[in-house]
Protein backbone atom coordinates (compact mmCIF):
# COMPACT_ATOMS: atom_id res chain seq x y z
CA UNK A 1 0.00 0.00 0.00
CA UNK A 2 1.34 3.52 -0.80
CA UNK A 3 1.08 6.86 1.34
CA UNK A 4 -0.81 8.90 -1.36
CA UNK A 5 0.94 12.55 -1.74
CA UNK A 6 -2.30 14.61 -2.94
CA UNK A 7 -0.88 18.45 -4.67
CA UNK A 8 -4.29 19.81 -3.29
CA UNK A 9 -7.12 19.07 -1.16
CA UNK A 10 -9.46 19.61 -4.46
CA UNK A 11 -10.16 17.22 -6.31
CA UNK A 12 -11.50 17.55 -10.47
CA UNK A 13 -13.82 14.92 -10.50
CA UNK A 14 -13.35 12.23 -13.70
CA UNK A 15 -16.79 12.81 -15.62
CA UNK A 16 -17.06 10.60 -19.23
CA UNK A 17 -17.20 12.78 -22.23
CA UNK A 18 -16.13 15.49 -19.99
CA UNK A 19 -12.76 15.72 -18.48
CA UNK A 20 -10.93 15.13 -20.98
CA UNK A 21 -7.45 16.12 -21.95
CA UNK A 22 -8.47 20.02 -23.49
CA UNK A 23 -10.76 20.24 -20.15
CA UNK A 24 -7.76 18.71 -17.78
CA UNK A 25 -5.40 20.96 -19.32
CA UNK A 26 -7.53 24.15 -19.04
CA UNK A 27 -8.62 23.94 -15.10
CA UNK A 28 -4.64 22.55 -14.36
CA UNK A 29 -3.87 26.33 -16.04
CA UNK A 30 -5.51 27.80 -13.22
CA UNK A 31 -3.38 26.37 -10.57
CA UNK A 32 -3.75 23.98 -7.34
CA UNK A 33 -6.08 20.72 -8.29
CA UNK A 34 -5.79 16.98 -8.24
CA UNK A 35 -6.47 15.79 -12.10
CA UNK A 36 -8.56 12.58 -12.70
CA UNK A 37 -9.41 11.34 -16.45
CA UNK A 38 -12.62 10.60 -17.38
CA UNK A 39 -13.52 6.83 -17.16
CA UNK A 40 -11.50 4.30 -19.11
CA UNK A 41 -13.22 1.09 -20.23
CA UNK A 42 -10.92 -1.61 -19.20
CA UNK A 43 -12.56 -4.31 -22.27
CA UNK A 44 -11.91 -1.50 -25.02
CA UNK A 45 -8.37 -0.95 -23.06
CA UNK A 46 -6.95 -4.59 -23.28
CA UNK A 47 -8.73 -4.52 -27.37
CA UNK A 48 -6.24 -1.43 -27.81
CA UNK A 49 -9.23 -0.19 -29.32
CA UNK A 50 -7.98 3.18 -30.73
CA UNK A 51 -10.30 5.92 -28.98
CA UNK A 52 -9.94 4.21 -25.68
CA UNK A 53 -6.06 4.07 -26.17
CA UNK A 54 -6.08 7.43 -26.66
CA UNK A 55 -7.77 8.36 -23.87
CA UNK A 56 -5.82 6.69 -21.42
CA UNK A 57 -2.87 8.29 -22.45
CA UNK A 58 -1.41 10.95 -20.39
CA UNK A 59 1.99 10.81 -21.48
CA UNK A 60 2.04 14.44 -22.92
CA UNK A 61 0.49 16.67 -19.85
CA UNK A 62 2.92 18.05 -17.67
CA UNK A 63 0.84 17.29 -14.16
CA UNK A 64 0.13 14.32 -12.69
CA UNK A 65 -3.40 12.16 -13.79
CA UNK A 66 -4.47 9.85 -12.08
CA UNK A 67 -6.45 7.55 -14.78
CA UNK A 68 -9.95 5.69 -13.93
CA UNK A 69 -10.43 2.75 -15.27
CA UNK A 70 -14.06 1.18 -15.18
CA UNK A 71 -14.51 -2.88 -15.48
CA UNK A 72 -16.57 -5.39 -14.26
CA UNK A 73 -14.30 -8.52 -14.85
CA UNK A 74 -11.67 -8.46 -12.43
CA UNK A 75 -9.22 -10.71 -14.93
CA UNK A 76 -9.14 -7.86 -17.27
CA UNK A 77 -8.01 -5.04 -14.74
CA UNK A 78 -4.19 -6.88 -14.07
CA UNK A 79 -3.62 -5.47 -18.15
CA UNK A 80 -5.37 -2.62 -17.92
CA UNK A 81 -3.42 -1.47 -14.83
CA UNK A 82 -0.08 -2.53 -16.67
CA UNK A 83 -1.58 -0.15 -19.80
CA UNK A 84 -2.35 3.00 -17.99
CA UNK A 85 1.13 3.09 -16.13
CA UNK A 86 2.76 2.80 -19.37
CA UNK A 87 0.51 5.63 -20.88
CA UNK A 88 2.20 7.64 -18.16
CA UNK A 89 -0.64 7.66 -15.29
CA UNK A 90 0.03 9.03 -11.83
CA UNK A 91 -1.92 6.95 -10.21
CA UNK A 92 -5.34 3.97 -10.81
CA UNK A 93 -8.70 5.03 -9.85
CA UNK A 94 -11.30 2.58 -10.13
CA UNK A 95 -14.85 3.42 -11.01
CA UNK A 96 -17.35 1.70 -8.38
CA UNK A 97 -19.71 4.43 -8.73
CA UNK A 98 -21.22 5.12 -12.12
CA UNK A 99 -24.81 5.10 -11.83
CA UNK A 100 -25.89 5.41 -16.12
CA UNK A 101 -27.54 1.42 -16.85
CA UNK A 102 -24.99 1.07 -19.72
CA UNK A 103 -22.46 0.64 -17.09
CA UNK A 104 -24.35 -0.89 -14.30
CA UNK A 105 -25.58 -3.43 -17.19
CA UNK A 106 -22.00 -4.64 -17.67
CA UNK A 107 -21.72 -5.36 -14.10
CA UNK A 108 -19.49 -1.78 -13.20
CA UNK A 109 -19.49 0.93 -11.78
CA UNK A 110 -22.30 1.56 -8.67
CA UNK A 111 -23.38 -2.08 -9.56
CA UNK A 112 -20.39 -3.17 -8.18
CA UNK A 113 -21.49 -2.28 -4.66
CA UNK A 114 -24.25 -4.96 -4.74
CA UNK A 115 -20.91 -7.50 -5.68
CA UNK A 116 -18.71 -6.94 -2.66
CA UNK A 117 -16.93 -10.00 -3.95
CA UNK A 118 -16.31 -8.96 -7.65
CA UNK A 119 -15.19 -5.65 -6.18
CA UNK A 120 -12.89 -6.58 -4.15
CA UNK A 121 -11.53 -8.97 -6.36
CA UNK A 122 -11.02 -6.25 -8.71
CA UNK A 123 -9.42 -3.87 -6.07
CA UNK A 124 -6.57 -6.84 -5.23
CA UNK A 125 -6.40 -7.83 -9.29
CA UNK A 126 -5.61 -3.99 -9.33
CA UNK A 127 -3.26 -3.84 -6.56
CA UNK A 128 -1.36 -6.92 -7.50
CA UNK A 129 -0.51 -4.85 -10.62
CA UNK A 130 1.15 -1.21 -9.46
CA UNK A 131 2.90 0.36 -7.04
CA UNK A 132 1.32 3.14 -8.47
CA UNK A 133 -1.20 5.18 -5.33
CA UNK A 134 -4.49 3.23 -6.38
CA UNK A 135 -8.22 4.72 -5.21
CA UNK A 136 -11.79 3.63 -5.44
CA UNK A 137 -14.59 5.90 -5.75
CA UNK A 138 -18.33 4.90 -5.17
CA UNK A 139 -21.77 6.35 -3.16
CA UNK A 140 -23.88 5.65 -0.44
CA UNK A 141 -24.92 2.30 -1.59
CA UNK A 142 -27.26 1.05 -4.24
CA UNK A 143 -30.34 2.58 -3.09
CA UNK A 144 -31.84 3.50 0.41
CA UNK A 145 -32.53 0.25 1.46
CA UNK A 146 -28.97 -0.90 0.81
CA UNK A 147 -26.73 1.34 2.49
CA UNK A 148 -23.60 -0.19 2.45
CA UNK A 149 -20.83 2.26 2.16
CA UNK A 150 -19.09 1.85 5.28
CA UNK A 151 -19.27 -1.69 4.68
CA UNK A 152 -17.50 -1.17 0.77
CA UNK A 153 -15.04 1.21 2.39
CA UNK A 154 -13.44 -0.58 5.09
CA UNK A 155 -13.81 -3.99 1.95
CA UNK A 156 -11.50 -1.49 0.07
CA UNK A 157 -9.02 -0.61 2.59
CA UNK A 158 -8.45 -4.14 3.31
CA UNK A 159 -7.57 -5.04 -0.50
CA UNK A 160 -5.29 -2.84 -0.78
CA UNK A 161 -6.86 0.55 -1.91
CA UNK A 162 -4.84 3.69 -0.89
CA UNK A 163 -7.40 5.93 -0.88
CA UNK A 164 -11.43 6.20 -1.75
CA UNK A 165 -14.00 8.61 -2.92
CA UNK A 166 -17.12 8.83 -1.48
CA UNK A 167 -20.55 10.36 -3.52
CA UNK A 168 -23.06 11.15 -1.29
CA UNK A 169 -25.95 9.83 -3.07
CA UNK A 170 -26.95 6.32 -3.54
CA UNK A 171 -27.06 5.30 -7.41
CA UNK A 172 -31.32 5.40 -7.35
CA UNK A 173 -30.64 8.82 -6.44
CA UNK A 174 -28.55 9.47 -9.57
CA UNK A 175 -27.47 13.02 -8.99
CA UNK A 176 -31.16 14.27 -7.40
CA UNK A 177 -31.85 15.11 -4.38
CA UNK A 178 -28.48 15.99 -1.85
CA UNK A 179 -25.99 14.70 -0.99
CA UNK A 180 -25.70 12.74 2.56
CA UNK A 181 -22.55 14.00 3.53
CA UNK A 182 -23.42 12.08 7.30
CA UNK A 183 -22.51 9.03 5.95
CA UNK A 184 -18.98 10.26 4.09
CA UNK A 185 -18.07 11.41 7.94
CA UNK A 186 -19.50 7.69 9.03
CA UNK A 187 -16.89 5.75 6.54
CA UNK A 188 -14.14 8.70 7.40
CA UNK A 189 -14.08 7.41 10.90
CA UNK A 190 -14.12 4.28 9.86
CA UNK A 191 -11.28 3.32 8.46
CA UNK A 192 -7.29 4.65 8.60
CA UNK A 193 -6.87 5.63 4.92
CA UNK A 194 -7.86 8.99 3.52
CA UNK A 195 -10.93 9.69 2.32
CA UNK A 196 -12.09 12.17 -0.26
CA UNK A 197 -15.72 13.45 -0.23
CA UNK A 198 -18.46 13.92 -3.31
CA UNK A 199 -21.53 15.70 -3.04
CA UNK A 200 -22.94 19.20 -3.89
CA UNK A 201 -19.88 21.06 -3.44
CA UNK A 202 -20.10 24.01 -5.64
CA UNK A 203 -18.15 26.90 -3.76
CA UNK A 204 -15.23 27.29 -1.43
CA UNK A 205 -17.44 27.86 1.67
CA UNK A 206 -19.70 24.55 0.80
CA UNK A 207 -15.85 23.16 0.43
CA UNK A 208 -14.43 24.33 3.66
CA UNK A 209 -18.14 23.17 5.49
CA UNK A 210 -17.85 19.82 3.94
CA UNK A 211 -14.24 19.48 6.00
CA UNK A 212 -15.66 20.43 9.07
CA UNK A 213 -18.55 18.65 9.12
CA UNK A 214 -17.08 15.44 8.09
CA UNK A 215 -13.09 15.56 8.47
CA UNK A 216 -12.14 14.12 5.56
CA UNK A 217 -9.03 14.67 3.46
CA UNK A 218 -10.09 16.37 0.27
CA UNK A 219 -13.27 17.38 -1.58
CA UNK A 220 -14.02 16.28 -5.12
CA UNK A 221 -15.98 18.90 -7.39
CA UNK A 222 -17.70 17.62 -10.46
CA UNK A 223 -20.86 19.33 -11.97
CA UNK A 224 -20.28 22.80 -10.19
CA UNK A 225 -17.12 23.22 -11.91
CA UNK A 226 -19.06 22.73 -15.55
CA UNK A 227 -18.43 26.08 -17.37
CA UNK A 228 -15.97 27.22 -14.63
CA UNK A 229 -12.59 25.44 -14.65
CA UNK A 230 -11.38 28.12 -12.37
CA UNK A 231 -13.58 26.62 -9.78
CA UNK A 232 -10.96 23.67 -8.69
CA UNK A 233 -7.90 26.63 -8.30
CA UNK A 234 -10.47 29.40 -6.50
CA UNK A 235 -11.32 26.44 -4.04
CA UNK A 236 -7.79 25.23 -3.14
CA UNK A 237 -6.43 29.18 -2.61
CA UNK A 238 -9.30 29.31 -0.16
CA UNK A 239 -8.61 26.11 1.19
CA UNK A 240 -4.62 26.73 1.83
CA UNK A 241 -4.60 30.38 2.03
CA UNK A 242 -8.11 31.83 3.25
CA UNK A 243 -7.94 33.44 -0.33
CA UNK A 244 -11.68 34.88 -1.13
CA UNK A 245 -12.18 34.34 -4.92
CA UNK A 246 -13.70 37.44 -7.18
CA UNK A 247 -16.13 36.81 -10.14
CA UNK A 248 -14.83 36.68 -13.56
CA UNK A 249 -15.68 39.51 -15.53
CA UNK A 250 -17.42 38.82 -18.74
CA UNK A 251 -14.13 39.52 -20.69
CA UNK A 252 -12.57 37.18 -18.92
CA UNK A 253 -15.18 34.01 -19.25
CA UNK A 254 -15.08 34.71 -23.18
CA UNK A 255 -11.22 34.25 -22.59
CA UNK A 256 -11.68 30.85 -20.83
CA UNK A 257 -14.41 29.72 -23.12
CA UNK A 258 -12.50 30.61 -26.73
CA UNK A 259 -9.36 28.94 -25.06
CA UNK A 260 -11.46 25.70 -24.20
CA UNK A 261 -12.83 25.88 -28.20
CA UNK A 262 -9.16 26.52 -29.14
CA UNK A 263 -8.53 23.40 -26.90
CA UNK A 264 -10.94 20.96 -28.05
CA UNK A 265 -10.68 22.09 -31.91
CA UNK A 266 -6.96 21.15 -31.58
CA UNK A 267 -7.50 17.65 -29.56
CA UNK A 268 -10.55 16.45 -31.64
CA UNK A 269 -10.18 18.72 -34.96
CA UNK A 270 -12.39 21.23 -35.98
CA UNK A 271 -15.97 19.41 -36.77
CA UNK A 272 -15.78 17.55 -33.04
CA UNK A 273 -14.91 20.30 -31.67
CA UNK A 274 -17.87 22.42 -32.43
CA UNK A 275 -20.28 19.89 -31.33
CA UNK A 276 -18.80 19.52 -28.51
CA UNK A 277 -18.55 23.45 -28.24
CA UNK A 278 -22.35 23.26 -28.04
CA UNK A 279 -22.48 21.80 -24.86
CA UNK A 280 -19.58 23.74 -22.97
CA UNK A 281 -21.02 27.55 -24.08
CA UNK A 282 -24.41 26.42 -22.36
CA UNK A 283 -22.64 25.84 -19.31
CA UNK A 284 -20.05 29.32 -19.68
CA UNK A 285 -23.43 31.19 -20.15
CA UNK A 286 -25.42 30.35 -17.54
CA UNK A 287 -27.44 32.97 -16.12
CA UNK A 288 -26.14 35.44 -18.71
CA UNK A 289 -28.54 37.69 -19.90
CA UNK A 290 -30.19 36.51 -23.03
CA UNK A 291 -28.39 33.16 -22.91
CA UNK A 292 -31.47 30.83 -23.57
CA UNK A 293 -31.90 32.55 -27.15
CA UNK A 294 -27.99 32.71 -27.57
CA UNK A 295 -27.55 28.68 -26.98
CA UNK A 296 -30.94 28.26 -28.98
CA UNK A 297 -29.30 30.19 -31.87
CA UNK A 298 -25.83 28.44 -31.04
CA UNK A 299 -26.75 24.48 -31.38
CA UNK A 300 -27.64 25.48 -34.60
CA UNK A 301 -24.15 26.67 -36.54
CA UNK A 302 -22.10 24.34 -38.60
CA UNK A 303 -18.90 26.41 -39.20
CA UNK A 304 -16.18 27.35 -36.57
CA UNK A 305 -15.72 30.93 -37.96
CA UNK A 306 -19.15 31.54 -37.04
CA UNK A 307 -19.36 29.79 -33.83
CA UNK A 308 -16.63 32.43 -33.21
CA UNK A 309 -18.64 35.59 -34.60
CA UNK A 310 -21.40 34.47 -32.42
CA UNK A 311 -19.44 34.31 -29.28
CA UNK A 312 -18.70 37.55 -29.92
CA UNK A 313 -21.57 39.58 -30.17
CA UNK A 314 -22.74 37.63 -27.45
CA UNK A 315 -20.10 38.93 -24.95
CA UNK A 316 -20.06 42.49 -26.16
CA UNK A 317 -23.83 42.98 -26.41
CA UNK A 318 -23.33 42.02 -22.49
CA UNK A 319 -20.59 44.27 -22.19
CA UNK A 320 -22.30 47.18 -23.42
CA UNK A 321 -25.14 46.83 -21.29
CA UNK A 322 -23.45 46.78 -18.17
Amino acid sequence: MTTPKFNSKVFLSPMAGITDKPLRRLTHSFGGGNIISEMVAVNALNRKNAKTYRIADVRDEDYPVTVQLVGGEPELFTEAVKLVEELGAAGIDINMGCPVKKIVNNHSGSYLMQDITRAADIITAARKATLLPLSVKFRKGWDHQHVNAVEFAKMCENCGADYITVHGRTRSDMYSGNADWNIIAEVKQAVNIPVIGNGDIDSCTKAQAMIEQTAVDGVMIGRASLGRPWLIAQVHNFLTAGIVPENLTLSQVKSVLLRHINGLKEYYGERTALSLARKYVCWYCKGMRNACEFRANFVLINEMKQAYNFIDDFFDTLQKEE
